[in-house]
């Protein structure tokens, strides 16, 4: 029986591999989840297995740093004797995030074949680490499991092998469809006494709340924008510190109109974006899982690695600038234009990955 260990660290990419796990037998694959612990906020991550009924990951390496550098090295140290233990056929890293690359590099230094979920995104905006991370986890990989086009096209152009470039879909689809039912569940709206019309904001990219002129914008871009719509606010830890080292959580508070909340589990924060009128983000997954829901999504970013969410989709780019976006949200919310959903997005990108690993 093939071995495959997979290897998730954040918030977003355990979303990507929840149903991987369950259809190992179809497949006669044996499948090992290994959390690197990135991310350890409870809400950010222990919650997501209690609420979502996934199996604790077999092997948690707790790592530790003060970096993003000693977080990567200690990744590295401690992933290296699992592997020398466990030796799997196949490494699988999702998305763009450090564990991903730490894990992708340790593994193809000891020979073992990368599989990369969502490759072949490109921003080709240099100064994100997520770029450099997408870039790197291609180099290294074996095996390309692609969400769009351009992915495939990127990955052409860097002159990777086209038979092991695989056109799947989206695996974050995936587990949105199989827990749709857990998700109109929620009770969030009622707990947050929410209107029944309402925006969703989320922030997090260090562009946007680390610079404190930036981050003032932002709380007037909120302050514009829920003038016209309730809006929702869940803070992102980092954002919240940046809040508070800043002595701005008055200026939030005094917000009229505006929900705040802590950060949110998967379920309750899909049930929010479900159910609103628009999200106003700077997140990446979220313009995925907003196109295909068909609600208006507005970008708060320079560029893109997703443009198919654009060129299909319900996404926008929009550079921040509370009035712009006030006013595009105006715009957005009287045109009610849905897009399309893209090609494979359907909820069985998990199993078009689980038939190529079956059969190399």
């Amino acid at each position: 029986m093939k071995k495959i260990l997979i290897c998730v660290g954040t918030r977003p990419n355990f979303i990507k591999v929840t149903r991987f796990k369950s259809l190992a037998k179809k497949y006669n694959l044996e499948i090992k989840l290994l959390h690197t612990g990135q991310h350890f906020d409870h809400l950010m991550s222990k919650v997501f297995f209690d609420e979502l009924g996934l199996d604790k990951p077999d092997i948690y390496l707790n790592a530790q740093g003060n970096s993003q550098i000693e977080m990567m090295a200690d990744i590295m140290i401690k992933f290296e004797r699992e592997l020398k233990s466990y030796v799997p056929d196949f490494v699988l890293v999702p998305g763009d995030v450090n564990s991903s690359l730490a894990c992708a590099i340790v593994a193809s230094r000891n020979n073992i074949k990368v599989g990369h979920i969502e490759s072949g995104l490109r921003s080709f905006d240099r100064k994100m680490p997520e770029e450099i991370n997408r870039i790197l986890i291609d180099d290294l990989s074996d095996l390309f499991f692609v969400t769009e086009q351009s992915g495939i096209d990127h990955l052409l152009n860097e002159n990777k092998t086209e038979d092991n470039i695989h056109f799947v879909g989206n695996t974050m689809i995936d587990s949105l469809v199989n827990f749709k039912k857990a998700i109109d569940n929620s009770q969030i709206l009622s707990k947050l006494n929410a209107s029944k019309e309402f925006g969703l904001m989320t922030f997090h990219r260090p562009s946007n709340v680390d610079n404190i002129d930036n981050l003032m914008e932002l709380i007037k871009t909120i302050s514009c924008c829920s003038k016209d719509l309730q809006i929702i606010f869940p803070i992102h830890p980092r954002t919240k510190k940046s809040i508070v080292k800043n002595n701005l959580w008055d200026a939030i508070n005094n917000i009229k109109n505006l929900i705040v909340t802590d950060s949110l589990g998967y379920l309750d924060f899909m049930h929010l974006v479900y159910h609103s009128q628009i999200v106003i983000t700077d997140s990446g997954g979220i313009q995925e899982e907003t196109c295909f829901l068909q609600i208006p999504c507005l970008t708060v970013r320079e560029n893109t690695e997703r443009p198919v969410t654009i060129s299909m989709g319900s996404n926008e780019l929009i550079k921040l600038n509370s009035k712009l976006i006030h006013h595009k949200m105006v715009d957005k919310l009287k045109s009610n234009e849905k897009g399309i959903i893209p090609p494979l997005w359907d909820g069985f990108a998990t199993e078009r990955i689980m038939e190529v690993l079956s059969k190399k």
